[in-house]
C-alpha cells in the first residue's frame, strides 16, 4: 500500500501500489488516447459522386465534329458542378480497445501523475453557490491554473462556478477519461474520488 498525503488537511489515503504505483507504458497510453478520441468522431460526412449528382443525363454535345473533347455527361468530376471522384461516406471511426488495456493505460497514467506531483488530494471540494469568483479565489490558494477537477460525485454548483473558466474542468468518476489526465496540467481531486477511482481501476 502506498499513501498520498491529503493537501490542507491532515493525514493521507492508502491506495493500492499496483493501481497507483504502475509502471509508465507510453504506447499503451497512446493507443488508449487515440482510440478515446477516435470514438468522438462522427463520422457523418458524406459527399455525391458522379453517379449521385442530379441531372448529366443528355451527352453535353455529339460525339464528333465540334473541335472540343469528348464528354459523356456534365456530372462528371472535372466538370464544375459534377460529382466527386472519391467521395467521402459515412464512417465509423471507433477503434477497440479491451477493457483490460484501458484499466491499465488508465493506471499508468495516474501512477505518473503521482510520480510528476501533478496529482493534489484534498478533503473535499464544495462551493455554497455558483459562483466563478469564489471557485478562482479557492483555485488560487493552491497557486493553480489549467486543471482538472475530480470529484466522486456531480456538484451543480461546482460545474456552474467552473463553466465560465477556459482553463478549469470539472468531471466526476462516470466521465473521467485517459484524454482529460493528458490534457491538463494539474489534477485536483477529492479524497473519496480518489479511492473511488482505485476501486474502480483494481
Amino acid at each position: 500500500m502506498m499513501k498520498i498525503a491529503i493537501t490542507g488537511g491532515s493525514g493521507s489515503i492508502e491506495v493500492s501500489d499496483d493501481t497507483f504505483g504502475a509502471a509508465f507504458n507510453e504506447p499503451l497510453i497512446h493507443q488508449v488516447v487515440t482510440a478515446f478520441r477516435a470514438a468522438g468522431r462522427s463520422g457523418t460526412k458524406r459527399q455525391k459522386t458522379r453517379a449521385d449528382a442530379r441531372g448529366g443525363g443528355a451527352k453535353p454535345w455529339r460525339q464528333k465534329g465540334t473541335g472540343r473533347a469528348r464528354a459523356g455527361t456534365s456530372r462528371s468530376p472535372i466538370w464544375v458542378g459534377g460529382g466527386r471522384t472519391f467521395a467521402a461516406r459515412p464512417r465509423d471511426y471507433s477503434q477497440k480497445v479491451n477493457r483490460k488495456m484501458y484499466r491499465a493505460a488508465m493506471r499508468s497514467m495516474v501512477s505518473e501523475l503521482i510520480r510528476q506531483d501533478r496529482l493534489i488530494v484534498v478533503d473535499s471540494i464544495e462551493m455554497s453557490a455558483p459562483k466563478t469568483r469564489d471557485l478562482v479565489a479557492k483555485l488560487a490558494e493552491f497557486k493553480l491554473d489549467n486543471v482538472l477537477i475530480f470529484v466522486d460525485r456531480y456538484d451543480e454548483n461546482l460545474c456552474l462556478s467552473a463553466r465560465n473558466l477556459p482553463w478549469v474542468d470539472v468531471l466526476d468518476l462516470r466521465e473521467i477519461n485517459p484524454v482529460s489526465l493528458a490534457r491538463y496540467d494539474r489534477i485536483l481531486a477529492t479524497a473519496a474520488a480518489v479511492k473511488a477511482l482505485a476501486e474502480r481501476l483494481s
